[in-house]
């Protein structure tokens, strides 16, 4: 079953980053059997570094092999919406900082496969502590 890579990772390819692109490349070499995928929402996010190009996106994560397209679920949408009302909850209690909308997403995404390759680590645990999570 695939991991499911965060967009941190995928932009550290994209940029060439001296300190965070070799972690990644080699973590991600290191799970390369399993499969890597990304989630529909980390597709979005990659616009800019594409200005836009969906063609673009599309041969670079070919290159590097990640597939980019699974699809979003109905059992995707069901889990986030919990996640995000939890989530609401303890940032109106202050026990979480602010985060976007779009890592709950892809949390929830992730879920189905073998867990996610992130440098968020951190986030993603507060928004979903059951998630398997690799830091590059």
């Amino acid at each position: 079953m695939a991991w499911v890579i965060d967009t941190s990772a995928v932009v550290d390819l994209i940029t060439g980053d001296p300190l965070f692109e070799p972690t990644s490349t080699a973590c991600l070499q290191n799970h390369l059997h399993d499969g890597l995928v990304i989630s529909p929402v980390t597709f979005v996010e990659l616009g800019p570094w594409f200005s836009g190009d969906d063609a673009a996106a599309e041969a670079f994560l070919k290159s590097a092999h990640i597939g980019a397209s699974e699809f979003w679920s109905p059992a995707d949408t069901l889990l986030a919406h919990r996640l995000w009302h939890q989530f609401q909850q303890r940032r109106r209690q202050m026990q979480v900082a602010k985060r976007p909308v779009a890592d709950v997403l892809i949390a929830a995404f992730a879920e189905r496969f073998q867990g996610i390759i992130t440098r968020n680590a951190a986030d993603f645990r507060n928004i979903l502590p059951t998630l398997r999570i690799i830091e590059p």
